[in-house]
């Protein structure tokens, strides 16, 4: 049996590291931050102490069978609506999905705390830290790069449009978000540019292909 400070040095260490992954959800502006985040973490260690300890003065007792296990299970499943509150739909995106994720992660930090399993959920937390300050530069170049891509075309003047585009590209233009002609500096051309959505290099360099086999298409590269 844990002594009474044995337990509360648990529930800090779980606010601690709670606020560790908190305060960089905090520092996105998203509405589960730091305080959260430290309630989950502490709630969590919490409900691990009462499963573990909090029965210990009826162990004995004829026909009382214990699993530890069982609070703790269901903390685990319980801590699921705040997750599901964190995720929003906001147009055709959906946003949130991390931080219901951290939110999960940052409970199965405390239950560790609260069963005395200090260096798993320090560690536990360095790498959950490290996965959302870290790895989100990443993801959002790699993103970046994936999802808009602007392609410049020189066209003759008047010939080029939406349905021509159709027909050079085919099933492919589903991935087109916008088609804008611009007037040129000289008179008989006109400065096309292409939007696409959600492409690779791969299909950049089959469109622009296709684009450059159209008789009026002058010129098409990638803008930077």
């Amino acid at each position: 049996m844990l002594s009474q400070w044995d337990m509360v040095l648990r529930l800090l260490v779980a606010a601690i590291l709670g606020s560790i992954i908190g305060f960089e959800r905090e520092r996105m502006s998203w509405a589960a931050g730091l305080r959260t985040h430290m309630l989950v973490c502490v709630g969590a260690c919490l409900a691990m102490i009462v499963s573990a300890f909090g029965f210990s003065d009826i162990l004995g007792t004829p026909n009382v069978n214990l699993d530890p296990s069982r609070i703790a299970a269901q903390f685990v499943s319980g801590i699921c609506f705040l997750g599901a509150g964190s995720i929003l739909l906001r147009g055709e995106v959906i946003r949130g999905l991390t931080t219901a994720a951290s939110l999960w992660t940052v409970a199965g930090v405390g239950l560790a705390i609260g069963g005395g399993l200090y260096v798993p959920g320090v560690a536990a937390t360095l790498i959950v830290l490290g996965i959302l300050a870290g790895i989100k530069p990443l993801e959002e170049r790699y993103r970046a790069k994936k999802q808009s891509t602007e392609l410049y075309v020189l066209a003759a003047k008047g010939e080029m449009s939406l349905d021509t585009l159709n027909q050079a590209l085919g099933q492919r233009t589903h991935h087109v978000r916008q088609f804008v002609v611009h007037p040129s500096e000289l008179a008989e051309l006109d400065e096309i540019t292409i939007t696409l959505n959600r492409v690779s290099s791969r299909y950049i360099l089959e469109a622009i292909r296709e684009l450059r086999k159209i008789p009026c298409v002058r010129d098409v590269r990638e803008t930077l």
